[in-house]
C-alpha cells in the first residue's frame, strides 16, 4: 500500500521474509523500513524548505531520490557537486536497527508491545528519546541514529500489535511519547479481551464487545517456545505463535496485509508513519534546523581532521599544518568542498588530547594556531592515543591526516585502531618526516615506521615518508582528498614490489583525477584509452603533471580526454601502494551482513570481520548523478589488494538501488570491495572501490547493548566468543576511548565449534556530562595470536531524566497593520506577537528560545526567569510564527501563530487590530499534531 520511489537501503527486512512488525509480504506490502524512511525523508524535505523559506529562498527538489534531496536542499548554498553518500549512510544506520531489535530482542515483548506491555514499552521510547536528544546536542550522531532506529521500531509496533487502530482508526496515540501525560484505559492482566477465533487462524472483529464498547486497550501475547498465556487474552497470531492455538484461538496483529484486514493494516501503517513524524518534530524542535539535518547526514561530506605530534622537532612540521589548514579554509569557502567539520588531535608524550571538534572555521585556525612544539623526552610518542581519539571523534569515512617524526610508544593500540578503522571505514594518511629530524631521532625513526604503513593501507590511505625541508609538497594530498564527493577508483598494494599493468575504468563524471604512488626506486607508464603515454620522467606531459616528493609520486590527470579503459604499468623489486581517486556522485555504501534464524529470520549488519567458510553478503546501495536509476549495476567483486584474486557476487536487485551480494568463495587475505557498472547519464562504464580493507575470521564475537548507562554506575555488558578455529583459552582485550574504569577478563576458554559467555563492567564518572559517547573495542585473540576478531560498541552516557514536562507558551497579545491588504508591499506594514513562557517552578528550567516559520526579529527577556517574556516582529511578508523553546531535559514546547486572512477592523476605522489571548496555551510540540500526513500514503 506504501511505494517508496527512495532508496530503502536496508531492505533485508523484505529480504528476511519477516519482521515482528509490519512484515513486507510484497510489492503492496508496508514495513518498518518504508515507514520510517518515508517519514525521514519527509521531514528532511520540511526542514530545508522551512531553511530556504526563513533564508527569503524557494526549496526546489527535480525528484524523490536521497540524491536529489541533498541536492536541493545544499545545492543552492554553494558551488559545485554535492554527495548524498553520507545521507544514505545516515539512513542506513536507522533502519538497520529494525532487523537488530528482531534479532536481539525477539524475546522481550516491551520492543514490540507485546504481551500487553504498554508501560514497559513507553519506558524504552522515553529513555531512548532522552538518548537521542542528549546524543545530537553533544554531536554523536551515529549513536543517536542507532537509538532513533530502535525507538522507531518499538513505536510502530505499538499500531500493529495492539487493538489501537480498532478503537480510533489512523489516529496516532501521542501520548506514547508525551511522557508526562498518562497511559489511559489498558486492560489489566485479569480482563479478558478477544474472543474465540473458530477457525483459527485470523478472524474480523477478534475483541470482546467488552473492549469494544469501553475501548479497552490490549495487545497480543506471542509465545515461540511456550504456549502459555493468561486467560481469555488476545493472541499476536501466525504460524509461529504458539499461543494462537489456545482459547481464544486467532490473533490481532496486523503486520501482513491480509483479505480479513486490509483496512486496519492501513490504518495502522497511517498511524505508525504520523506517529514517527511526531517523533521526528519533536527531535527537530529539540535540536534545531540546521543540527536537525548534520543528524540526518545533510551536509557536505568533507571533513580535516588532523592529529598531530607537538615534541619538540616538529615546529616545522607544526608551521606546515597552520598552513595547509588556512589554505583549505580560504580557498574552499562558499563551495561544496568547504569542510562541514574540523577534527584537530595534539598528542606528546605522555599527553594526548584532547579531541578539537568545531563547525566553525575560525575556531579551526585559533586552535591550530595555538600549537607549539615542546617537550616529548624518549623518542616514542603517544601517536596512536590520539589517532584512537580521532577516528573515535570524526564522522566515519573521514579522512584522517597524521603528522610525527617519530613511532609510536602505544604500538599495544595496533589491532583497536584496526579495527575502528574497518568500523568507520575512515581513510588514514601518516605524513612522515623521520629523515628531517635531528641525529638521535632520525637514528631511531627511520625505518621503524611499520606499523603506521600498516595501518594506512589497512585504510586505504598513504604513508608519506619526506623530509621536512619537503614537507609542504606532501600536502598538496590533504587539499586534493578535502573534497566532498571524493571516490576511489582503483587501490593495489605490493610486497614485495614487482613489475604489472593495473587497468582501470574511467567514466565521464569523473573529474580531479589524481594518482599516488608510494614507493621507492620504482618506475611507471600510464596510458590513456587511444594509446598516449606518459612516464615518471615526464613532470609535464600529455596526460597531466608528476609531482615527485619523498616516497610519493603524485600524477594529476590533465582534464580533457579521460573517458575509457586506462593503464599503468608499475615496476620496482621494492614495495609500493598505487591509488586512483577522483570526483563524483556516483559512488556506493556496503554493509557485511549474516543471515539469523528464528522465528522470523532475516539480515543483519556484522559489527566485526565476516565469518569464514561461509558466504559473504553484503548489502550495497549504489548512489547515481540523478538517483539510483541513473546507473545500472553490472557486477560487484571482492579483490585482494595485495594479490590479482577478483571473486565476483551473486547480485540480487532489491530495488531502488539496493542490492544483496552474495560471495560464495571469499579470497583469502585482504580485501576491499569493487563496483563496476554503467553511467546512464553519459553511456559511460565506471569503476569504483571501497577503501577499506577486510577479511574474514574463524573467530565471532558478540555483545548487544540493551540500555544507557548512567554516571557513577556500573555498567554490565556480557559477550559471548565463538570460534571454528583451534580450542584453548582466547585473549580477551577490551579497551574504551574515554578512559573509563574498565574491568574484563584476560581470556576465556572456547572450544571449537563452541562458545563462550564472559561478561565486563564499565564505570562512567560521577561527572560525567550527559550525552558522552563511548566507543567500546572487544577484541578476542586465538591461542598463538593466529586468528582474532572485534566488536566496536557504542554506550551513551545519560543522566535519568526526572523532568518531562515540557515547557508552556501563552499568547499575551498581537498586534497588527491591515496585513491582508498590503500584499504587493507588504514590507511597508508590521505586525507583534507577545507571548509569556515557563518552564514552571519545577522544571529544569528555560535554555533556548527560538523562531521558526516565520522571518522577522525575536527579543525575549532573561531566560533564567520563571516566565520569559517573547516579542516577535515581523512585516506583513511574513504572518506565521512559530516560536520553540527548550528546557535543560530537552523538553519541547512550541507556540505557532497566524495572522488572520481576514482581520476584524474595529468600528472606529483604527488601523491596528489588538488582540488578547491569554488562554492560548501551546503545550510541548502543539504544533506538530497537525501535521498532514496523508500526502505520505
Amino acid at each position: 500500500m506504501m511505494s517508496l520511489r527512495l532508496g530503502v537501503s536496508f531492505l533485508v527486512l523484505a529480504l528476511s521474509g519477516g519482521a515482528w512488525g509490519f512484515l513486507p509480504t510484497g510489492e503492496k506490502a508496508s514495513s518498518h523500513v518504508s515507514i520510517t524512511q518515508s517519514a525521514l525523508l519527509q521531514k528532511v524535505k520540511d526542514v530545508c524548505q522551512a531553511i530556504a523559506q526563513s533564508k527569503g529562498g524557494v526549496f526546489i527538489s527535480t525528484g524523490d531520490s536521497a540524491e536529489e534531496l541533498v541536492q536541493a536542499c545544499l545545492g543552492p548554498t554553494a558551488t559545485g557537486e554535492v554527495s548524498a553518500a553520507k545521507f544514505k549512510s545516515a539512513l542506513n544506520e536507522i533502519n538497520e536497527q529494525h532487523s537488530l531489535v528482531d534479532r536481539d530482542f525477539v524475546g522481550s515483548p516491551e520492543y514490540h508491545f507485546n504481551s500487553e506491555k504498554f508501560a514497559e514499552g513507553r519506558s524504552l521510547i522515553t529513555e531512548g528519546v532522552a538518548s537521542i536528544k542528549f546524543n545530537i546536542r553533544n554531536k554523536n550522531y551515529p549513536a543517536a541514529r542507532e537509538a532513533l532506529g530502535r525507538v522507531l521500531h518499538t513505536l510502530q509496533d505499538f499500531y500493529s500489535h495492539s487493538n489501537w487502530v480498532d478503537l480510533y482508526k489512523d489516529k496516532p496515540y501521542s501520548n506514547l511519547i508525551l511522557p508526562d501525560l498518562p497511559l489511559l484505559n489498558l486492560a489489566d492482566i485479569n480482563t479478558p479481551t478477544c474472543k474465540d477465533c473458530v477457525n483459527g487462524g485470523f478472524c474480523p472483529n477478534p475483541f470482546l464487545s467488552k473492549i469494544r464498547n469501553e475501548k479497552k486497550l490490549t495487545s497480543g501475547y506471542i509465545g515461540t517456545s511456550s504456549s502459555a498465556k493468561p486467560k481469555g487474552k488476545c493472541s499476536h497470531g501466525g504460524p509461529i505463535d504458539l499461543t494462537s492455538s489456545v482459547d481464544p484461538r486467532g490473533g490481532i496483529s496486523k503486520d501482513e496485509l491480509r483479505p480479513d484486514n486490509e483496512k486496519l493494516h492501513k490504518d495502522a501503517v497511517t498511524a505508525a508513519t504520523s506517529a514517527t513524524l511526531q517523533l521526528l518534530e519533536d527531535i527537530r524542535g529539540a535540536a534545531g534546523d540546521e543540527e536537525y539535518l548534520r543528524f540526518m547526514g545533510v551536509e557536505r561530506s568533507s571533513v580535516v581532521a588532523f592529529v598531530i605530534d607537538t615534541t619538540g622537532s616538529m615546529s616545522q612540521d607544526i608551521i606546515e599544518a597552520k598552513r595547509v589548514v588556512n589554505e583549505i579554509i580560504d580557498s574552499k569557502k562558499g563551495t561544496q568542498d568547504e569542510p562541514s567539520e574540523y577534527i584537530l588531535v595534539p598528542f606528546n608524550d605522555p599527553e594526548f588530547g584532547p579531541l578539537i571538534r568545531t563547525t566553525d572555521p575560525k575556531v579551526m585556525k585559533e586552535e591550530i594556531a595555538k600549537l607549539t612544539a615542546n617537550g616529548g623526552g624518549d623518542i616514542p610518542e603517544m601517536c596512536l592515543s590520539g589517532l584512537q581519539m580521532a577516528l573515535t571523534g570524526a564522522p566515519e569515512s573521514s579522512n584522517i591526516y597524521v603528522f610525527t617524526d617519530a613511532v609510536a610508544k602505544d604500538n599495544y593500540l595496533k589491532d583497536t585502531i584496526t579495527a575502528l578503522i574497518r568500523s568507520t571505514k575512515s581513510s588514514v594518511n601518516y605524513l612522515l618526516t623521520g629523515n628531517g629530524a635531528g641525529a638521535r631521532r632520525r637514528k631511531r625513526s627511520v625505518g621503524t615506521f611499520d606499523t603506521y604503513k600498516d595501518l594506512a593501507l589497512a585504510s586505504g590511505g598513504q604513508a608519506i615518508v619526506v623530509s621536512k625541508a619537503n614537507l609542504p609538497q606532501a600536502t598538496d594530498i590533504i587539499v586534493d582528498t578535502s573534497t566532498s564527493t571524493l571516490v576511489t577508483v582503483l587501490q593495489r598494494a605490493r610486497n614485495p614490489g614487482r613489475a604489472e599493468t593495473f587497468p582501470f575504468q574511467m567514466d565521464d563524471s569523473l573529474t580531479n583525477i589524481t594518482i599516488y604512488i608510494t614507493g621507492r626506486f620504482l618506475s611507471f607508464t600510464l596510458t590513456n584509452p587511444v594509446g598516449v603515454t606518459q612516464t615518471q620522467a615526464e613532470a609535464n606531459g600529455k596526460l597531466g603533471t608528476v609531482q615527485t616528493v619523498g616516497n610519493l609520486y603524485r600524477i594529476r590527470l590533465a582534464s580533457s580526454n579521460q573517458t575509457g579503459l586506462w593503464e599503468i604499468s608499475v615496476s620496482s623489486n621494492q614495495s609500493y601502494t598505487l591509488k586512483v581517486t577522483g570526483q563524483s556522485t556516483i559512488a556506493f555504501i556496503y554493509e557485511f551482513v549474516e543471515r539469523f534464524g528464528g522465528p522470523h529470520p532475516g539480515y543483519a549488519p556484522i559489527y566485526g570481520r565476516p565469518q569464514s567458510g561461509v558466504p559473504a553478503m553484503l548489502l550495497l546501495s549504489v548512489l547515481g548523478r540523478k538517483g539510483p536509476e541513473s546507473v545500472k549495476v553490472s557486477n560487484v567483486a571482492l579483490v585482494t589488494v595485495s594479490g590479482s584474486d577478483l571473486v565476483g557476487g551473486i547480485l540480487e536487485d532489491v530495488g531502488s538501488g539496493n542490492f544483496l551480494v552474495t560471495v560464495t568463495m571469499v579470497p583469502a587475505g585482504e580485501f576491499v570491495v569493487q563496483l563496476n557498472g554503467t553511467d546512464v547519464v553519459s553511456s559511460t562504464l565506471f569503476q569504483r572501490q571501497s577503501s577499506t580493507q577486510m577479511s574474514v575470521s574463524k573467530v565471532t564475537i558478540q555483545a548487544v547493548v540493551d540500555r544507557t548507562m548512567e554516571p557513577g554506575k556500573d555498567f554490565t555488558l556480557p559477550f559471548t566468543v565463538m570460534t571454528d578455529a583451534t580450542e584453548g583459552n582466547y585473549k580477551i582485550n577490551a579497551r574504551n576511548d574515554k578512559g573509563f574504569t574498565l574491568k574484563a577478563p584476560e581470556s576465556i576458554m572456547v572450544t571449537t565449534g563452541g562458545n563462550a559467555t564472559g561478561s565486563l563492567t564499565i564505570t562512567a564518572p560521577a561527572n560525567t556530562e550527559s550525552g558522552t559517547d563511548v566507543t567500546l573495542t572487544i577484541e578476542a585473540v586465538a591461542p598463538g595470536s593466529t586468528d582474532s576478531n572485534y566488536a566496536v560498541l557504542r554506550l551513551s552516557v545519560i543522566t535519568k531524566v526526572t523532568d518531562f514536562t515540557p515547557p508552556q507558551c501563552e499568547v499575551v497579545s498581537v498586534s497588527a497593520s491591515d496585513c491582508s491588504n498590503n500584499t504587493v508591499n507588504c514590507s511597508a506594514s508590521f505586525w507583534q506577537l507577545s507571548a509569556n513562557l515557563t518552564d514552571g517552578v519545577n522544571g529544569t528550567g528555560i535554555t533556548t528560545l527560538k523562531s521558526r516559520q516565520g522571518v522577522g526579529s525575536l527579543t525575549h527577556t532573561d531566560l533564567m526567569q520563571l516566565v520569559v517574556e517573547a516579542n516577535f516582529n515581523a512585516s506583513c511578508c511574513s504572518q506565521t510564527v512559530e516560536l520553540v523553546v527548550l528546557d535543560k531535559a530537552l523538553n519541547v514546547g512550541t507556540c505557532l501563530y497566524s495572522l488572520p486572512v481576514q482581520p476584524t477592523v474595529p468600528s472606529s476605522g483604527s488601523p491596528t487590530l489588538a488582540l488578547n489571548l491569554p488562554l492560548q496555551m501551546c503545550l510541548l510540540v502543539s504544533a506538530l499534531f497537525a501535521t498532514p500526513f496523508k500526502d505520505l500514503i
